[in-house]
């Protein structure tokens, strides 16, 4: 009887949850039109979206929240119950179960054959260039689709403003690319509890979309260096959360690296010509940079603790993702205003394809670089990319950069690349103490 009444007191709050999802619908309907004319200035309608965004995340987080602390305070999750709705219980807040949502039967780990050369090259050039075209295009669709204007076959123009559904559909596409992923490939048993990928799966939804945001107000190059400079953010959130200690080297390449950052931003073009860069434009890059970092953070927390793989990591974060962005659209009633715009003008539908290919297949080729490679060759690669990307967004669309701006896109990633020697050659002293003090004992 016990089990019948929680099990009941579960549907409930997930009734509860569904309620809160179309109450809110109409509650961001009125805030809406009472801020219609707000929303049409430019400096100040991304922080509104941005609440928006945020109460339809809350419809989905806040009933979780109560059904979790229903779970923490009850005897529920201690029943030995194997009927469906206690399994999906003990498997988002419990884990370790037999059963997981992301696990595979069957798994037998792979035995690793020692490559040739050749083999390593060839191997390497095929995540390179994965890696690169993937991320060169996913760049520049990104700059086209927030920057330039549609046109449609009676010469009428319009930009495409909605953020929130390019996360979407970035995230919709690598979720099932990793579920199907996972029923191809075996797995390890999944044993982390699955609300603990909810933290990195909001951060990861909300740092996308000041990134894309952030191009209303920046231009592409000066986006692309500032994730050059996202050591630094990450030095910061690693001594908050970790308590990490650094080495010296490490400061002053993130010293150097703020530098070319500041003369890149104060000597282009576009901040002295167009305006680009404004104050909106750095608070979401500065809050990209932090969201991000928090991110991976989170990520490698719960691939220590849990030994959760990529794959699995991949699926459960976009799964979780694509229940926050969905909500949000919906109660925004964002999705008709989105198919008008795609009958409008078709090659947005195209833009949108290709960006949420070139998006899904660059997370695949990032969690197979890294485990074949090592992340310190993945950083290299995708340094280079940043560089290239760069060059690309200057040649397609003529951003304008000055000599002092050169030196400040060198001296980023100068700084970069002497972190990542600096990186090598500490690793392998401490190596060879290793050796060394393991032959003394």
């Amino acid at each position: 009887m016990g089990n019948f009444i929680g099990d009941i007191i579960i549907c409930i709050l997930l009734l509860f949850s569904v309620s809160i999802v179309f109450g809110t619908t109409e509650i961001i309907k009125y805030l809406t039109n009472s801020s219609e004319e707000l929303l049409q200035l430019n400096s100040y309608n991304w922080i509104l979206r941005l609440c928006f965004n945020l109460l339809g995340y809350a419809t989905i987080l806040l009933p979780g929240y109560l059904i979790y602390k229903y779970v923490q305070y009850s005897k529920y999750i201690q029943r030995s119950d194997k009927s469906c709705i206690p399994r999906l219980v003990h498997s988002c807040f419990l884990g370790h179960s037999e059963t997981g949502l992301l696990d595979t039967s069957s798994y037998t780990p792979t035995s690793t054959s020692q490559r040739t050369f050749t083999q390593d090259f060839m191997l390497l050039t095929y995540c390179f260039l994965g890696l690169q075209i993937s991320y060169l295009t996913w760049g520049y669709l990104q700059e086209k689709i927030m920057t330039q204007v549609y046109e449609d076959s009676s010469g009428n123009q319009d930009r495409f403003e909605d953020s929130q559904f390019l996360v979407f559909i970035n995230r919709i596409l690598a979720f099932f690319m990793s579920a199907l992923y996972l029923l191809i490939q075996k797995q390890p048993q999944h044993k982390a509890p699955l609300y603990k990928y909810v933290f990195c799966s909001l951060s990861n939804i909300m740092s996308s979309w000041c990134q894309y945001e952030a191009l209303k107000y920046v231009s592409f190059p000066t986006q692309v260096l500032a994730k050059a400079s996202k050591i630094i953010p990450v030095m910061i959130m690693g001594k908050i959360i970790s308590h990490t200690t650094y080495e010296y080297y490490e400061y002053v390449t993130a010293i150097l690296i703020s530098i070319g950052m500041t003369m890149f931003m104060l000597n282009s073009s576009d901040y002295k010509n167009d305006g680009a860069t404004t104050i909106s434009g750095i608070i979401l890059l500065g809050s990209y940079l932090l969201l991000d970092s928090f991110t991976s953070t989170w990520q490698n927390a719960l691939f220590v603790e849990y030994g959760t793989t990529s794959i699995q990591m991949m699926c459960a974060v976009n799964m979780f993702s694509c229940l926050l962005t969905v909500t949000s659209l919906i109660q925004q009633s964002s999705f008709p205003f989105i198919y008008s715009f795609m009958k409008k003008y078709p090659r947005f539908i195209m833009d949108c394809l290709l960006i949420s290919i070139c998006s899904a297949s660059g997370q695949l080729y990032i969690f197979y670089t890294i485990s074949k490679f090592g992340p310190i060759t993945f950083v290299i690669m995708m340094t280079i990319r940043q560089g290239l990307a760069i060059l690309l967004s200057c040649l397609i669309y003529h951003h304008e950069i000055k000599m002092i701006g050169i030196l400040g896109i060198l001296l980023v990633f100068g700084s970069v690349f002497l972190r990542i020697h600096c990186n090598n050659v500490t690793r392998a002293i401490k190596r060879r103490r290793t050796a060394v003090n393991s032959v003394k004992n």
